[in-house]
């Protein structure tokens, strides 16, 4: 293993990055032109108490804007026969045509059937180079039993014992 400054080579950091298998996640909002979401695995959590977490989302993404102003979202824990809805959501901000959503009381768009919810508050902002971290406060979370989706090197795939 060789060691080198990430801004050296961006493909070898990234690549390097990909080895730390995250779950995958979809986060939704609502704008005045209707429901958002975009597939991401920058998620993590913060705090027990008050619940925190955490996402990341890119600047570059034409998405950026719309999530970056609001002020409620929802990330939703996908489970390892949710490929196919993660990748709708990397192509589309607008994948809903088909899906079983509703919204929250709160009015944020919540796609049934993931493994976990967390309907969240707009905590704070922060600047973090290319991305912004967006802390949510969970105001309501849902669960249910069995196995996430996985991404590693780039790839979807399965948690398995």
């Amino acid at each position: 293993m060789t060691a080198f400054p990430p801004q050296t080579d961006l493909r070898a950091y990234r690549a390097a990055l990909g080895t730390f298998a995250t779950g995958v996640t979809i986060i939704t909002i609502s704008t005045d032109t209707g429901p958002v979401g975009i597939t991401a695995n920058s998620f993590a959590s913060v705090s027990l108490d008050p619940a925190l977490i955490l996402w990341s989302p890119a600047k570059s993404s034409s998405r950026f804007n719309a999530f970056n102003a609001a002020q409620r979202f929802a990330v939703h824990v996908l489970s390892d026969n949710q490929s196919e809805l993660a990748m709708a959501f990397t192509r589309s901000k607008n994948a809903f045509d088909g899906l079983d959503w509703s919204l929250s009381a709160t009015g944020t768009p919540i796609i049934h059937g993931c493994l976990a919810r967390f309907d969240c508050i707009t905590h704070a902002r922060h600047d973090a180079g290319d991305h912004v971290i967006i802390l949510g406060q969970v105001h309501e979370v849902s669960h249910a039993t069995g196995l996430p989706l996985v991404f590693h090197g780039g790839a979807f795939g399965k948690f398995t014992f």
